[in-house]
């Protein structure tokens, strides 16, 4: 079982056993839609989706009624259920103007809220925007996913030619894209999973920093046993020091480097000292 060869620093928090992770696919979905959102926001994720939504319905509630939701709602249910602490912000003082125009960031997906995580963790106010799995969007949680970012990984090419264009224009812009390169969620897993090349390629692609965040679990006491049932962790996300991509390279090699040296470091801010997954997936 790939959860049984990890070994951690000594003041790690693990909050579950191996054998609730009983695969050795990385990559199979624990985190099915539960509920379907109504008839009139059920989506095709094929050209006709709109990737880059320039609607003004869609700009108000992206921009206005979105952020007041999330300040007020989700930031102050992810701090009290969570306890969520922010660590190493200061890594991107020194790299203010590399980052000036645009970063790709990559968390480990271990949770419901880590994509509010990062976004609280990166500046609260800072227009990021995730690659999702597209049935999310025809789910109970439609709205949330929509207007915190969230942009559907089309199923045919006519969609992938939308989206790549949509993340070319919000990169013109200087804005932010978070991805999960593990791809799928488990929640409160400990190792770091292998990563998929998606965000890589989008950084070598826009010549632009990856930065690596990583969440990891404490245990639930104090005041926080009010908030939350003791099975479930409190949690940290740690921001550590941009990896710059090297044009000079083949897009294949940077993209594997980039890719490896992005797990490195988020296993030694997850105070891992042997990760049972290797970086790169076995293919």
């Amino acid at each position: 079982m790939k959860y049984g060869t990890l070994r951690t620093s000594a003041d790690v928090y693990i909050p579950l056993p191996p054998d609730t992770f009983p695969t050795d696919n990385p990559y199979e979905h624990r985190v099915t839609v539960k509920k379907p959102a109504p008839s009139r926001h059920q989506y095709k994720f094929d050209e006709t989706y709109p990737y880059n939504d320039r609607s003004f319905s869609y700009l108000i509630q992206r921009n206005f009624i979105g952020p007041l939701f999330l300040w007020f709602v989700i930031y102050v249910a992810n701090n009290l259920k969570y306890g969520l602490r922010i660590k190493g912000r200061k890594n991107l003082r020194s790299y203010r103007k590399q980052l000036k125009g645009g970063a790709v960031a990559v968390c480990n997906h271990v949770y419901q809220f880590d994509a509010v995580s990062v976004k609280q963790a990166l500046q609260p106010m800072r227009n990021i925007w995730i690659p999702m799995y597209a049935p999310h969007f025809n789910g109970g949680q439609y709205w949330f996913v929509r207007y915190v970012g969230g942009i559907p990984v089309p199923e045919t090419m006519g969609g992938l030619r939308k989206f790549d264009e949509a993340f070319d224009y919000y990169h013109a812009k200087g804005e932010w894209i978070l991805v999960f390169p593990e791809e799928v969620r488990w929640d409160y897993y400990q190792p770091i999973r292998p990563f998929r090349k998606g965000a890589f390629t989008m950084a070598y692609k826009y010549n632009c920093p990856i930065v690596p965040c990583v969440l990891t679990y404490r245990e639930r006491k104090g005041i926080y046993k009010l908030f939350g049932s003791k099975d479930i962790p409190l949690m940290t996300i740690n921001v550590g020091e941009p990896i710059m991509p090297d044009r000079s390279h083949s897009r294949k090699d940077e993209v594997d480097r980039m890719r490896v040296v992005a797990h490195e470091r988020m296993e030694q801010m997850a105070g891992i000292i042997e990760n049972p997954w290797p970086s790169l997936p076995e293919e």
